[in-house]
């Protein structure tokens, strides 16, 4: 870690990028979850006439799966994201003090991948109640 030339400016700037990066990310998902819901329902069925709850269609349901198999990687990036700046704004505040083993400590952490959980149907995302 004594080969360590942090700047600790240079490291809040390029967080600070990342942190508008990631907002755009979360509006780009939230635009993709209203866009994604209109299309299934849009996308029409291949039933007759019906009463009640309109019925999904193929499409509807390719869309509805789709959705749920990429909903962990999507979570993944926005937390990955999250994790890493975290850790090099500690890593940073560690290295400023002096205090090497831990920013070291600080790094090795934020490498780690992240524990993304989806969110139950109708309950928190952690799935506590």
């Amino acid at each position: 870690m004594s080969g360590w030339d942090v700047s600790q400016s240079g490291v809040e700037s390029v967080t600070s990028l990342v942190g508008v990066a990631m907002d755009d990310v979360a509006k780009s998902v939230t635009s993709y979850g209203t866009n994604v819901t209109s299309a299934a329902g849009s996308a029409g069925t291949i039933s007759g006439a019906y009463c009640g709850v309109k019925p999904i269609g193929p499409i509807g349901a390719a869309l509805e799966l789709f959705v749920e198999k990429t909903a962990g990687d999507v979570l993944f990036l926005g937390a990955r994201a999250a994790k890493s700046v975290n850790g090099a704004r500690q890593a940073t505040a560690y290295y400023v003090v002096g205090d090497l083993e831990m920013a070291a400590n600080a790094e090795h952490t934020a490498l780690s991948a992240p524990e993304v959980k989806l969110p139950t149907p109708g309950g928190p995302q952690d799935g506590k109640k």
